[in-house]
Order: structure tokens, then sequence, then C-alpha cells
């Protein structure tokens, strides 16, 4: 008769007791934490002789705004640019590191595709001097996407997206120039989106707009999140607690400290960051 077999020993704080089944503690049965949607690895970034950037690393996690702060030339906007190669326009610069967008070394690929992908919205408003229909149906059109019958409908989802079609709607053959600073800025947005992006940037995007303005774009930007990943430049600290999920701060081309929004303006962990937070320099 065979002896019965050896009874495993199972230590009871590692046992779920709604389940009464062991909790397994081999790394391959754990989750797996998402991937980033966009990823930089030790940048470095050169103006001429001038090292703008210094080693930076930072990851943008899916469907979330991450914003990054410091004082003005700290190579925030810089860093911001080389997201989607706009750097690369302008003469004598270089850039070390890897960028990756799902995986993909950004570096590599077809800067148009990237650009594509990698949607842009400036510091000030800068429609194209056409008129509002024409400035959302520019991209789909230089990209392919245009087909027979869909411009309407990409134009006024794209407003829709960018809260602006109720605005609009009655007037969209008329000059983008025609509108307001804050609608304006909203129409770039509409733009950039009507290529359906996977990340948004946006560098400053209401500087030069009024409270007003700014809330509208605020509330816009919470919203498009669901829809895509957002990355946004600000000086403006209460702007970047109201809307990021997590804040980078940025000081002489160095990113000093990357954490959730809450955490870096109640309890940074670098000293530079609170001194900054608290408006001792800067």
């Amino acid at each position: 008769m065979s002896s019965p077999a050896a009874k495993t020993s199972v230590d009871p704080t590692m046992i779920d007791t709604r389940t009464m089944i062991p909790i397994s503690t081999d790394a391959a049965a754990r989750p797996k934490a998402a991937a980033p949607k966009m990823r930089a690895a030790n940048i470095n970034f050169f103006y001429g002789s001038f090292k703008a950037l210094h080693d930076v690393s930072l990851e943008f996690a899916t469907n979330r705004v991450t914003a990054l702060i410091g004082p003005s030339g700290c190579g925030k906007s810089t860093f911001l640019r080389n997201l989607n190669r706009i750097n690369e326009t302008l003469r004598d610069t270089r850039i070390e590191g890897e960028i990756t967008l799902d995986g993909e070394n950004i570096l590599h690929k077809d800067v148009t595709e990237i650009r594509r992908r990698v949607g842009m919205v400036f510091q000030r408003p800068n429609p194209f001097p056409k008129s509002i229909f024409d400035n959302i149906v520019y991209g789909p059109r230089i990209n392919g996407m245009l087909r027979r019958g869909n411009a309407a409908e990409i134009v006024e989802k794209s407003l829709r997206r960018a809260a602006l079609w109720e605005e609009v709607k009655d007037k969209l053959q008329e000059s983008a120039y025609a509108l307001s600073g804050g609608q304006q800025q909203r129409l770039c947005i509409a733009r950039a989106l009507a290529v359906d992006p996977e990340v948004l940037l946006l560098d400053e995007p209401c500087s030069a707009l009024d409270p007003i303005a700014t809330a509208k774009i605020e509330d816009l930007l919470v919203g498009l999140k669901e829809q895509c990943t957002i990355v946004i430049v600000t000086h403006n600290m209460q702007q970047a607690a109201r809307v990021a999920d997590t804040t980078g701060f940025f000081l002489l081309g160095k990113l000093i400290e990357h954490d959730k929004t809450d955490v870096i303006f109640k309890n940074p962990a670098k000293r530079e960051t609170e001194d900054y937070i608290t408006g001792r320099f800067g």
C-alpha cells in the first residue's frame, strides 16, 4: 500500500480569505503594468554646440495628461518638440537617445507618419489663411484620408471634439481669422484632431488667452484624454494641478522629477522641485 502524499504547507498570510485559494507569488502570474504610449530614453539635444537637454528619460501613459513645468529656458518646450521631431526643421541641431511610440523608435520612421500620429498645438493660435472648413480638412487631405462625401463628417467630428462646433457651425466658410483668440486655439486643436492623432502635444496653449478661454481649453483637455495621450507644457502651475495626471519638473535642461501631480505639488522628492513650486526661485 502506497504511503500518503506529503502535505504541502501554505503560509496562512498568503491565502485570499474570500476564496481560500493561495495567492501566487510568481512574478509571471501577476498582472503586468501597461506599456507606456510614448517613452523618451536618455535624450540629449544640441543647438549647435549648446547642449539644451541632458540625459532626459520620461514615459507617457496611454490616455493620461502629462504636464511639463519649469522656469523659462529650462528645456521643456525643446523636449516637447522632439516628441514629434519638429526640432528637425531647425538648422544645426542634433539629438541623441531614443524616443518610442508603441515601442517603435520614431527617430527611424517616416516623419510625415509620425506627425500624423503625434499632433502639435503651439503657444499662439496659428490658423491657416483659409476658411474654418478648409483649416480642418487640410490634414486629412494631405494624409490621403479624405473620401467622397466624408469631408463634412470629419469637420463636424473634429469641431465637436474641440468643443467648437456649436459656435461655428453656421460660418464654416468664413475666414478662421474672424474667430476670437480662444476660438482660434480650439480651431487649431480641432485641426490637429482631424487626423485622429494618438498623442497630442501642446506648448503653452493658453498663455495668450483670457481666463474664460483658458477654462474652456482645460475642460477640453480633461475630456480629450479619453481619446488620446496628452502632453502639455505650461508655466501655469495651477493649470498643471487642474488638468494633469502626472507632472515633470525641468531645470537647466534636466528632468529633476516626474511623479503623480498631487505628489509633485504636495510632497516633492527633490528640493529643487519644492523651491520652484513654493516660489523660492523661477
